[in-house]
């Protein structure tokens, strides 16, 4: 593999920023435990397709036949932003061999998905996000010294004539332990409507917050807001050091009544939020719920609408923690998706303990703000590509460089991966790709580049014999990502797939390669999947 790098700051254009379109019965049981080790316990948490979704390259690009990645975008104009799918999933043509999109670390996609199938039925397609199944599991992409990412780009043969597939990894430092944090200002926003009565929703909740306040810094800082028809402050934000009591009788007052207002819960969470501020501190909105809106707003951009000031004034983001077997999947990725946030969901002990005692950390300090993606393919080497997934983060090429439109907040210790299904021009050899992430310093603002590239010598001769380990992970997860979308679909899936019983073969020979059980657990969805599927 060929890289080379680059940080290059330049200079950030002022103006509004405009958002580009983007994107159990709960084991709350392990929150007990998790959400203590939240910010004390976990110390360093390490590393943590579609084919219907096609960017065709044209015969545009530079006169040198390899276009550089896209000019800054211009400093007005109101209809940039994501490019807009016509319902189809084709995207229009990319005559510059362009495709952008904002960062994205949600996982809520493929938790649901293993939640449906253990339960024996298959997840509906439109809940299926490929991105958030290959970003389920670790990546072992070489980590930058500072704040940013480093970039990776591989890729391998499928074996279905001229296609490969093209990996593309980001990655940002390795999180520090407990002590290294600053100060955390946490306003937890917990649903207790009705449904929450039920055994082992609301008061596991309520074990795991009481456990929590045992364990959390004396310097740190928790604020609680329920919402069910009405939203309420419970407990402002609060100091640990010498509040501790307090909190824990707050907890203890958490009752389940009445219906689902997350409108309320979410404007009144951010209020409590921005009233208790912290200089300093890292102040984040955490939404546990089954994002089942049933009173009020609900639709996210109203939602958020409400939210918007206190969002870009104070930089507040949003982590959603989706639970229960009925859950609103939509709704809370697209709140997460558009507050600058993250989302995942939990149905078991393992999942509910990753959660609150690595990815919640990871979410809780930033090293990144609106960070987006830009891959350049070379038009002379490659005659056709299909980013796998991030629908709803596609990101105008144009607006690359425009930092008034959003992108994804990253935090330490995460990975990132793209996949692209690419065709290259049969005989053809040279240069196949850059891929550049841009970011903002999460203090200054300051924009930051890096790049990789890839040589069409550089891939590996078969997917699955010769290609890195986590390239194969990562083709099994998109690839069964695939497979659920296109239940009710007679469109050709992503070049090279095999057949159900195989991928879940070659799943389970990746997990017994590396004791992973995270690989044993989609090597069983695979075959659950088969079974439903006949």
């Amino acid at each position: 593999m060929h890289t080379y790098r680059r940080s290059t700051p330049t200079t950030r254009r002022t103006g509004p920023r405009r958002t580009a379109g983007r994107r159990a019965s709960t084991a709350l049981v392990a929150l007990g435990t998790a959400c203590a080790l939240l910010l004390t316990g976990c110390g360093d948490s390490g590393d943590g397709g579609d084919s219907s979704s096609y960017d065709r390259g044209g015969s545009g690009g530079k006169a040198d036949g390899f276009p550089a990645p896209a000019p800054d975008g211009p400093d007005s104009g109101e209809q940039r932003g994501e490019r807009q799918d016509d319902g189809s999933g084709d995207f229009a043509p990319s005559p510059d061999h362009l495709s952008t999109f904002a960062l994205d670390v949600d996982t809520a996609s493929y938790g649901y998905a293993r939640r449906t199938l253990d339960e024996g039925s298959l997840p509906d397609p439109a809940t299926v996000r490929p991105e958030e199944f290959v970003n389920s599991f670790r990546q072992d992409y070489e980590r930058p010294d500072g704040d940013g990412f480093s970039v990776t780009v591989d890729g391998a043969r499928t074996g279905a004539g001229n296609w490969s597939l093209i990996r593309v990894g980001l990655a940002t430092r390795a999180a520090g332990g407990d002590r290294e944090r600053p100060p955390a200002a946490l306003t937890f926003v917990i649903d207790v409507s009705g449904s929450m009565s039920e055994p082992g929703r609301l008061d596991l909740a309520q074990d795991a917050l009481r456990t929590m306040t045992k364990r959390l810094r004396d310097d740190d800082s928790v604020a609680v807001v329920t919402f069910s028809d009405e939203a309420e402050t419970v407990l402002p934000m609060t100091r640990l050091d010498g509040n501790r009591g307090e909190i824990r009788e707050a907890v203890d007052s958490l009752e389940p009544t009445d219906s689902t207002n997350l409108a309320a819960g979410v404007e009144t969470g951010y209020e409590t939020a921005v009233e208790g501020l912290r200089e300093g501190a890292t102040n984040r909105v955490v939404l546990l719920s089954d994002a089942l809106a049933n009173t009020g707003s609900t639709d996210a951009d109203t939602i958020l609408e409400r939210i918007a000031g206190e969002r870009r004034e104070h930089g507040i983001t949003l982590f959603g923690v989706g639970v229960g077997s009925d859950y609103g999947d939509a709704l809370m990725e697209q709140l997460a998706d558009r507050g600058d946030g993250h989302t995942t969901y939990v149905s078991t002990e393992e999942e509910a303990e990753k959660v609150f005692c690595e990815e919640l950390p990871r979410h809780v300090d930033l090293t990144a703000r609106d960070a987006k993606a830009q891959v350049s393919f070379d038009p002379t080497t490659v005659q056709e590509f299909r980013l796998i997934g991030y629908e709803n983060r596609r990101v105008a090429d144009e607006d690359f460089r425009d930092d008034r439109v959003d992108g994804g907040e990253i935090g330490p210790g995460h990975t990132v991966t793209a996949l692209y299904a690419v065709r290259t021009r049969s005989g053809t050899g040279g240069h196949l790709a850059t891929a550049t992430v841009r970011w903002l310093d999460p203090d200054t603002r300051t924009p930051h580049e890096e790049s990789a590239g890839l040589e069409a010598s550089a891939l590996h001769g078969n997917l699955w014999s010769s290609s890195p380990y986590g390239l194969r992970v990562a083709a099994t997860a998109a690839y069964f990502a695939d497979f659920l979308r296109r239940q009710d679909d007679g469109r050709p899936g992503i070049p090279g797939r095999p057949a159900l019983r195989e991928l879940s073969s070659r799943a389970d020979a990746l997990a017994r390669d590396r004791e992973d059980e995270d690989l044993h657990a989609l090597a069983e969805a695979i075959g659950e999947a088969e079974v439903l599927m006949g």
